[in-house]
């Protein structure tokens, strides 16, 4: 967020070099989207790395307008000759630290200098000026609490800020201040501001593949602690369920965008396809019976209609049930 563009292409020369990748979640999302993507697809024509663009999207509904633009831009840069891919998930909503909605003047410094200015009423009362200047009270209509780190703050996990808001007798935007200082920087927030038109147009682009963007979860254990956006669970099962209902690419493509695809651009040598030679990674299921369950209230539910899933041709679900096998290995 904080490193300059000269340093960030001097980086990624030495990336090249080593025929590595720069995978950026891209300076803005919204309101600076196209310069966004112009700096990232320099870095990749100045350094010659290959580029991969994290999370395509159009935030904020007054850039929804932007993605023919994105798009074009993206395409030219291909077709001279820079390497550059984008990976996306099937929701509308992001998910982030809650403080990301901070001034940037006020998130820099680290976590101690960001509470300190928090817990000061002088700064407390600039940074709020500030906030209140930039979104109007509609925009907390689409904010969420995800994952939080104090006791107390526990009962709004997965539900609109406006439920904390209303509880603890605030406006929304000082029940987010307050989640920021009491959870000390540990809230989690989700963010609903992106077109679903836009979403499936970008998820059908053939050099945009499927991912998650989260972290490992588990319905059991210390991976069940917090409250994690669903596409932690349900981002592969909701793609290939839209594409088995007909949008928005063919059944083998949504396949193709889930495994070779991102093994091709990661280089990961002999993953993502069945052949002799390869690694055994294969999942059966019902095309039936086969949807997401995760929500945004109850994310921790895996997808259902599995009937087994091989990891390096290890058994590891059969029959609904984990077979207590263990085929996983480190990806190099």
């Amino acid at each position: 967020m904080f490193a300059q563009p000269e340093e960030i292409r001097a980086l990624a020369k030495v990336v090249a070099r080593h025929e590595g990748i720069y995978a950026t979640h891209m300076r803005s999302e919204g309101g600076k989207l196209l310069e966004a993507i112009d700096e990232a697809l320099d870095v990749a024509r100045v350094s010659g790395v290959r580029l991969q663009i994290s999370h395509l999207k159009t935030a904020g509904r007054a850039n929804w307008g932007k993605l023919d633009a994105a798009l074009d831009k993206i395409r030219a840069a291909q077709k001279a000759g820079v390497e550059v891919a984008s990976d996306r998930y099937p929701y509308t909503a992001s998910c982030t630290d809650l403080d990301v909605i901070l001034p940037t003047w006020a998130a820099q410094g680290g976590r101690v200098a960001i509470l300190a200015r928090l817990r000061d009423p002088d700064e407390r009362a600039k940074i709020r000026a500030e906030m209140a200047a930039a979104r109007d009270d509609k925009y907390w209509e689409s904010v969420w609490i995800g994952s939080t780190h104090h006791l107390a703050n526990a009962p709004f996990a997965g539900k609109p800020i406006a439920v904390a808001a209303e509880a603890w007798k605030l406006p929304p935007l000082d029940a987010a201040l307050r989640f920021m200082e009491t959870d000390e920087l540990f809230t989690g927030g989700i963010f609903f501001g992106m077109s679903e038109e836009n979403m499936w147009r970008i998820l059908a682009e053939p050099w945009v593949m499927i991912g998650s963007d989260a972290s490992i979860r588990a319905p059991w254990g210390p991976l069940s602690h917090d409250h994690p956006h669903p596409r932690a669970y349900g981002t592969f099962g909701r793609f290939l369920r839209a594409a088995l209902d007909g949008k928005p690419v063919s059944i083998g493509e949504a396949v193709r965008k889930m495994t070779s695809l991102p093994a091709e651009q990661f280089r990961l040598k002999d993953r993502g396809a069945i052949r002799a030679g390869a690694f055994a990674d294969i999942v059966a299921l019902d095309p039936k019976t086969f949807r997401d369950l995760a929500t945004y209230e109850k994310p921790h539910q895996f997808c259902e209609g599995l009937s087994a899933v091989w990891v390096n041709g290890v058994a590891t679900f059969r029959d609904g049930k984990d077979t207590g096998a263990r085929g996983g290995r480190y990806l190099v």
